[in-house]
């Protein structure tokens, strides 16, 4: 996410961080590259210079505080300016004192309106809010049968009306049907665009006036920058957005939309699409991001998806058997693999980490298919195999690699790994030191 906003920024702030004492000069040249970076990531020439001026005014004159650097303190000021810019803090959504809330999700076609409803009635179960789905759209072809798609995949009920051309009507119906099975939060697909027109805005304000929603979420597309902030500055004129989901954000975003929107409609953004898959939706925290930004890490997000994601009575199995005698054995890091697997993309996971830069997971050459190749691997073992991985011989290399659909010469890899890893493992176990087992060089 903004690898090359990152990357740049964090090149200039490099830069200056040496110097004893910030002069005007000096400041002046810093931010004149910054400014240049942030043009270049699509950010409003408005928003760029009143963020510019703010830096400024603060960094000019700084001297060493505490053995602080003033160049340290200018990326704390940039920091700090950068969270301002993104929203300042996590907007959560608003909730009916009594139920059902009724959010409404509205957007231009092609942003991911139908995908983010179905995302968002995923979430809100898991957080025991009881979603019922809408399908609203009576225009866009299959879009009713997409959304009831959806719905059958993360078990969530979906109201449909064939034939139906009274939106108002359908969504009121919808809200009804909610209050009988008891929903607390009503999700509402309405119909897309291709851009913005009188007629859909009319027909928007006319449900907003019948069904006095909760929230109103704009899905827009977090790649198009700057014509994402001018569709959401056009919603929110008509209709009053309580809140953004940006979408694509795990693609090659170069930033724009998520550092303008707030700025432009003060219209937070309350969660971002990091992928195609029903779990990739995340709240939105500016502090967070700005921090991954500044290449700081997030290790709160990290945390917040390994409590939500990996199997606790699991993981403590595994801890155990790191310290018993024998060991983890293939079957063990088989399951082990699959625990860090539910973290989501590996390239995702290692970027929370503090001082992780693009750079540094460009050379590291992530692929989260070897995970599945070495999958293959184990899953082409017998059971006795995994547990006992000095029995493979040739033979059963040769039976193992053609199997899994690989070569021999990576099965020989994985086993000479996994001998290192148990070595390993051992040590760590005897030191205290090790609690979830994934192992060093892993995966090959």
């Amino acid at each position: 996410m903004f690898e090359e906003l990152s990357q740049k920024l964090n090149a200039t702030l490099t830069r200056i961080t040496g110097r004893g004492v910030l002069t005007e000069e000096a400041v002046k040249e810093g931010l004149r590259e910054i400014r240049r970076i942030l043009l270049e990531a699509d950010v409003s020439f408005e928003l760029t210079r009143q963020f510019l001026e703010r830096v400024q005014e603060k960094a000019v004159g700084l001297s060493t505080i505490q053995n602080v650097k003033p160049g340290h303190q200018l990326v704390k000021i940039v920091y700090d300016e950068l969270v301002a810019l993104l929203g300042e803090k996590q907007a959560p959504l608003a909730y009916a004192s009594v139920p059902p809330t009724v959010i409404l999700m509205v957007g231009l076609q092609g942003s991911g309106k139908t995908t983010t409803a179905g995302k968002l009635a995923r979430r809100l179960k898991a957080e025991q809010k009881a979603p019922y789905l809408v399908a609203a759209d009576v225009y866009r072809p299959a879009a009713a049968d997409q959304l009831a798609t959806l719905g059958k995949q993360v078990d969530v009920a979906v109201y449909t009306e064939p034939g139906s051309g009274d939106v108002v009507k359908l969504v009121k119906h919808g809200i009804d049907a909610a209050g009988k099975e008891r929903a607390r939060t009503v999700i509402v697909d309405t119909a897309g665009r291709l851009q913005i027109d009188e007629d859909m805005m009319a027909e928007l304000k006319k449900l907003k006036a019948a069904v006095s929603p909760q929230e109103i979420l704009l899905v827009a597309d977090g790649m198009t920058g700057q014509d994402a902030v001018r569709i959401a500055q056009g919603f929110h004129d008509a209709l009053g957005l309580t809140g953004v989901v940006l979408t694509k954000m795990d693609g090659d975003a170069r930033g724009g939309a998520a550092l303008s929107i707030y700025g432009v409609t003060h219209a937070p953004i309350k969660f971002i699409g990091i992928g195609e898959k029903l779990d990739a939706l995340e709240p939105f925290y500016p502090d967070r991001l700005a921090g991954r930004i500044l290449q700081q890490g997030d290790i709160l997000s990290l945390v917040e998806k390994a409590q939500a994601t990996v199997d606790e009575k699991e993981a403590e199995r595994l801890a155990r058997k790191v310290k018993s005698k024998k060991g983890l054995d293939l079957e063990d890091f088989l399951g082990a693999m699959r625990q860090m697997q539910k973290l989501g993309p590996l390239k995702n996971v290692l970027g929370m980490l503090p001082g992780m830069n693009p750079a540094m997971l460009s050379a590291a050459k992530v692929d989260d298919k070897k995970l599945k190749h070495v999958e293959a691997i184990v899953l082409s073992m017998t059971p006795k195999e995994r547990s006992e991985p000095d029995l493979i011989n040739g033979q059963r290399r040769l039976r193992i690699a053609k199997g899994s659909g690989r070569t021999v010469q990576e099965v020989n890899q994985l086993l000479t790994q996994f001998k290192q890893m148990q070595k390993f493992m051992k040590m760590a176990g005897k030191t205290g030191g090790m609690r979830l087992p994934f192992g060093k060089g892993f995966p090959g």
